[in-house]
């Protein structure tokens, strides 16, 4: 179970975050939809969330 996590959901995740950040960065340097940048970076603060708790849970599940 650990494997799986640190092979195939975690870099998932930590890749949305990573898109999401650059399309809103993108957002703002283009001079974009202030609201679509909002929206970006609270989908971005809601993958970070995810991507954290699924870091704990693999380092809980490796650690056993």
């Amino acid at each position: 179970m650990g494997s799986f996590l640190s092979t195939f959901i975690l870099p998932i995740a930590l890749g949305a975050v990573t898109l999401v950040l650059l399309l809103g960065l993108f957002n703002m340097m283009r001079g974009g939809s202030p609201n679509r940048s909002q929206q970006l970076m609270r989908w971005r603060v809601i993958l970070q969330f995810v991507a954290i708790v699924l870091t704990m849970a693999t380092l809980f599940v490796m650690g056993r």
